[in-house]
């Protein structure tokens, strides 16, 4: 089940080809060599996209921000009222 998670991501959920995600691998049980050579050629972070790569930055941002307005207030750098 976790094997295929990689591929299924690269995929679109608009393609109309049939998705080969749960069909049992080949006898000799290599990947195909198609599949490494695109997955080489995305430039992927971590398997995520553009669009999750920037959500997590965001969510980091945030967290980065409020820590630091705690760490002041704790400090007594800044104050509430």
């Amino acid at each position: 089940m976790f094997d295929n998670l990689r591929e299924s991501a690269d995929s679109s959920f608009y393609e109309e080809e049939q998705n080969d995600l749960y069909k049992e691998p080949a006898a000799g049980g290599k990947p195909k060599a198609a599949s490494k050579a695109r997955r080489k050629s995305n430039a992927r972070f971590l398997g995520m996209t553009a669009q999750q790569r920037f959500i997590v930055s965001l969510m980091l941002m945030f967290t980065v921000c409020i820590m630091g307005t705690l760490a002041m207030v704790l400090l007594g750098k800044m104050s509430l009222f």
